[in-house]
């Protein structure tokens, strides 16, 4: 759908350009072939002094160029949206009505021109989104059940296929290593180009490049529903997003030009001089505030997708400058969720291998981070795992499955307790401090606990104390694990409140209660547990969104890769846009006025109206796109979906659309 609807929007916006193109071409020859004709032609004078094939060539490209603003200007009045080019189109008349047709032309051409410029440009990005699209290869290498393969189409790919992938090709779908080894290039994806290793038992991305060995993968996901695909939804619905100027120069479009009027009424009443007043017209036409705040924006979208953030909404960017309280996760978070077995203690008359062996067949179909570990850890042993008939999946508690006929719990102590697990044979061995300690049972009976261990991010302190001088008051770690392993990583990153051994309700309960202390409230996790926590906070962040639906469809900002230091970065990013956006607004104000003043005094020609008017865009354009290169200290390469975000919000098609002429 996204597709097709991008593919009429660029058909559309091309066939635009090019008849654009070629009025600016025909006019602009019509307006220059005017200056050409009175200096060959000087002789030929009427009875007031005019050139008339001077005049005559002059007026025909005042026309041709003139038409389509005044068109689109009236055409947006009628409709209840009148906007700055309504200004220009005025003054386009008013020039036409003095015979002062070059002025006209020359007017119309400068603004055509920049309009014809943004419209390229907004080009560009609808080709960079198709390259993006691209990524997925047309054709793919199935795996037939002979262990031959058939090249097929990539769409006629289904859940369950194994592809053969070779060095230098793209990856048709997402989905699992089943066989061989390889590097893998993600930065389409994470926005990272430093290759990271895939073997078996590993996620791959759709779109991603095989670098190296041959891999075997077994789809999971197709189209749009891949990463690719929801890193594509993402851009598209940060395009469509509106920024608050935006309404409000909706609100006030029509005040602002009846204001504007006026003031042309007064200098035409006193003066007398329409050439006074077209300037006026030009100068007063508002584009430097309307784009004082999209360009900053998107150019601060634009730098947030090339490090890996995505932001669905502009306006979330605009309130991460006023965070003041951050809730983190503790598993997959504040520690790299890579957790490993580190001890298994077993109740009496059990051996070790038997509890491994239960609680990795039930965990096996769970993506948590503790499943995945238990079932890792089982391989390792060799272990030959049963098929659950039966699997449930309790969330912040644990899982219950049905194993060769056994009901199997494995989760958390109290869990277990209240299931009516009696765990007294194992209250004689001391809980080791620091661990996170799995409790397994079957048919009712502990049959021990397992013992995992995770190592904090490296870069989790120094992020945390960032936050903690960009005037950030709380810092919250809460988590579904034991007390001791809570505290002792909240002490090692400098948390200021922690909670252990909560519920998913339990993050929400504090979620609510900082806002209700009137804290504005980040919630940072990993999308697995975490969407209802994520959807009570002013802002949510999704760390690791990639190959993650949840963390991506419950959060306003996905954290492609799962580096840390993009938290403070997002706050700092947030807030230099917004001084970029007051310095673009007092530039746009001071400007309209200072040349207003000037253009009233008869200081400004039409022409040098014109001129200054676009030299203010430029400006505005130039200041923003400071913040394209914000965040080089996080070392990490542009990648081909941000290089596509880059381009494709260099342009917002609606606050464009307000300024158009």
């Amino acid at each position: 759908m996204a597709h097709d609807v991008l593919n009429k929007s660029a058909e559309a916006l091309t066939k635009r350009a090019s008849a654009l193109m070629i009025g600016i071409m025909l006019g602009g020859v019509l307006v220059a072939d005017s200056y050409i004709a009175s200096y060959v032609f000087g002789e030929y004078t009427s009875i007031d002094g005019k050139n008339f094939y001077s005049d005559t060539l002059a007026l025909l490209g005042a026309l041709l160029l003139g038409t389509p603003i005044i068109i689109n200007a009236f055409k947006k009045a009628f409709v209840g949206r009148p906007g700055g080019d309504l200004l220009v189109a005025a003054a386009i008349i008013a020039s036409i009505a003095t015979s002062d047709y070059r002025s006209a032309g020359l007017v119309a051409f400068l603004l055509l021109l920049a309009n014809l410029i943004e419209m390229r440009t907004a080009l560009g990005a609808r080709a960079s989104i198709e390259g993006l699209m691209r990524l997925s290869p047309k054709k793919a290498l199935r795996v037939m059940a002979d262990g031959g393969t058939e090249e097929v189409d990539s769409q006629m790919l289904r859940q369950g296929d194994v592809v053969r992938i070779l060095p230098g090709e793209n990856v048709p779908g997402d989905g699992m290593v089943i066989r061989g080894s390889s590097s893998i290039n993600q930065a389409s994806i994470t926005g990272e180009s430093v290759p990271v290793d895939r073997k078996e038992g590993d996620e791959v991305f759709g779109g991603t490049t095989n670098l190296s060995g041959a891999i075997d993968v077994r789809v999971s996901r197709i189209g749009e529903d891949t990463t690719l695909g929801k890193v594509k939804n993402l851009i598209l619905q940060a395009e469509a997003s509106r920024t608050p100027v935006t309404r409000i120069v909706d609100k006030y479009a029509g005040y602002y030009l009846c204001v504007v009027f006026m003031l042309v009424g007064i200098v035409l009443f006193f003066t007398q001089d329409f050439s006074r007043a077209v300037s006026l017209l030009v100068v007063a036409c508002p584009c430097t505030l309307v784009l004082a705040m999209p360009t900053a924006m998107v150019a601060a979208l634009t730098c947030a997708a090339r490090l890996g953030i995505l932001i669905k909404d502009v306006g979330m960017l605009q309130l991460a400058r006023e965070l003041t309280a951050f809730v983190f996760d503790k598993t997959g978070t504040l520690t790299t969720g890579e957790l490993s077995v580190t001890r298994i203690n077993a109740a009496p008359d059990v051996d070790g291998a038997e509890i491994l062996s239960f609680a990795a067949a039930a965990e096996q179909m769970s993506r948590h981070p503790v499943a995945k570990a238990v079932v890792a850890m089982a391989h390792k042993a060799k272990l030959e795992l049963a098929q659950p008939d039966y699997f449930e999946e309790v969330a912040g508690k644990g899982v219950m499955a049905m194993v060769d006929g056994h009901r199997v719990l494995v989760g958390r102590k109290n869990w277990l307790a209240a299931e009516g697990v009696n765990l007294d044979p194992l209250q004689d061995s001391a809980e080791p401090e620091g661990l996170s300690l799995l409790y397994v049972a079957s048919d009712g009976l502990p049959l021990g606990w397992i013992g995992l261990e995770d190592r904090i991010r490296p870069e989790a302190r120094a992020a945390i104390e960032q936050l903690w001088k960009q005037n950030v008051r709380e810092v919250a770690m809460i988590t579904g694990d034991r007390w001791p392993v809570a505290r002792r990583v909240a002490k090692e990153v400098k948390c200021s409140q922690v909670q252990a051994e909560a519920f998913p309700a339990d993050k929400v309960d504090l979620v609510r209660m900082l806002r209700r202390q009137g804290h504005k409230v980040a919630v940072v996790g990993d999308g697995v547990n975490d969407a209802p926590a994520l959807a009570a906070g002013d802002l949510s962040i999704a760390m690791g969104a990639a190959g993650s639906d949840i963390a991506i469809n419950s959060a306003s900002v996905a954290l492609m890769n799962t580096d840390l230091r993009r938290l403070p970065f997002l706050i700092q990013l947030s807030r230099e846009a917004n001084r970029v956006v007051r310095q673009n607004l007092m530039v746009g104000i001071a400007g309209i006025a200072v040349f207003m003043v000037l253009a009233g005094m008869g200081l400004l020609t039409p022409i040098w109206s014109a001129v200054l008017h676009n030299v203010g865009i430029l400006f505005v354009i130039f200041n923003s796109a400071r913040l394209v290169g914000m965040g080089g200290h996080l070392h990490v390469g542009v990648g081909k979906a941000a290089a596509a975000v880059m381009k494709l919000e260099r342009v917002t098609a609606r606050e464009v659309e307000l300024v158009r002429s």
